[in-house]
């Protein structure tokens, strides 16, 4: 700023100057400046992968680099992160790397080639008038119960996995979780996009019929109540365990797999099993998180016998639970006009590949877990 003088010209006021400075972090050269890989974690292999590099300490954590504590707290005085919100006890959470290596870019990628194929499988085969070629009895139970499994998968996905990732206490579990949540609400919407298209293909399919088969028919009524008691579990480990490690093969898999996608070709249908393909793909990469989460868990050097007790009580409690939804599936195997297969036997094969989930993780099926 200036003023003028008695004789016209200018006279400069005597004020302090703003100096602009680099911040002197941000100024420093070092060696890798340039680089966009990053070397504050020990990376799961020599190198670290685009995934670690990306996903690796975007939370912050007061056990690592986070100094001056949580930034934010709950009524109770609990702050950030709290590790009681698990029963379960790890010397280092951060040791955790999900298997499938998901990031933003490959949720929208994955999905985006799930939701394509599957709508290309639903072109081809109205242009090939492939559904007047269903049995009768196959397109009502297409409309009553592959639609009503829609239900419960909505139910895991916006109530089980997504409050489970908000209180997992790392950014790598938390990403797991989030990406078998947005699995599990796409799926849910396939089934029902699925239905809606069914429904305008095939003149005696009830497109509203799922609605009152999850509500009262009592073959669902297993299902629901496990999925319910599900959303109120309040240890995210536990519901995540609970989910992918004893609902998911004896109950989901049992369904998708061991009914569907076995017996669907027989009733002249070949476009429903690729639906419910997706289904189980999307379910083994959650199984595959967590075999990897509740294996570290079990193999914890200073924790690991006291986790496995903890999830031992954990099959106690879920796996009778899990068994009687199976169970009360079973009339459905009874409606087809051509038995592909049988109920025991679709059970049996959920049963192995539960115990060998459980063997997996380093946990042996307890003898009250074997009663299918």
């Amino acid at each position: 700023m200036s003023t003028t003088t008695e004789d016209g010209g200018k006279k400069e006021r005597n004020v302090p100057k703003p100096v602009f400075t680099d911040a002197e972090a941000g100024s420093q050269e070092f060696p890798s400046s340039t680089s966009r890989s990053y070397n504050y974690f020990t990376p799961a292999k020599r190198r670290a992968s685009v995934y670690e590099d990306v996903t690796f300490d975007v939370q912050p954590d007061p056990e690592r680099h986070l100094t001056q504590g949580w930034i934010y707290g709950f009524a109770d005085g609990s702050s950030g992160y709290p590790k009681e919100w698990t029963a379960l006890k790890s010397t280092d959470w951060h040791q955790f790397r999900d298997p499938n290596e998901e990031w933003e870019q490959t949720i929208y990628r994955n999905n985006a080639n799930v939701v394509r194929q599957v709508q290309h499988n639903i072109a081809n085969a109205k242009a090939a008038h492939s559904f007047a070629q269903w049995n009768r009895n196959w397109v009502d139970i297409v409309a009553k119960h592959v639609s009503a499994f829609a239900h419960g998968e909505q139910g895991i996905g916006m109530y089980v996995y997504t409050p489970a990732q908000r209180d997992a206490p790392t950014n790598m579990i938390n990403n797991a979780l989030a990406v078998g949540a947005v699995h599990k609400l796409r799926f849910a919407q396939d089934i029902i996009l699925y239905n809606l298209d069914l429904s305008e293909e095939i003149e005696s399919f009830d497109g509203q019929a799922h609605k009152e088969t999850w509500q009262s028919d009592p073959v669902w009524q297993g299902v629901r109540r496990n999925i319910e008691q599900l959303t109120a579990t309040r240890d995210w480990a536990e519901a995540f365990f609970a989910t992918a490690v004893v609902y998911e093969p004896l109950v989901g898999e049992l369904f998708r797999s061991g009914f569907v996608m076995q017996v669907a070709a027989l009733q002249g249908d070949f476009t429903t099993p690729t639906l419910m393909g997706s289904g189980e793909s999307d379910t083994a990469r959650e199984q595959r998180g967590a075999r990897a989460l509740f294996g570290m868990l079990a193999e914890d050097p200073e924790h690991g016998e006291a986790n496995k007790a903890t999830m031992r009580d954990w099959l106690a409690a879920w796996t009778p639970v899990s068994v009687e939804a199976a169970r009360l599936l079973q009339p459905i195997w009874s409606q087809l006009s051509e038995k592909a297969v049988r109920f025991e036997d679709s059970l049996e094969r959920s049963q192995a590949r539960f115990e060998g989930l459980l063997s997996d993780i380093g946990i042996e099926t307890p003898k009250e877990a074997q009663t299918v």
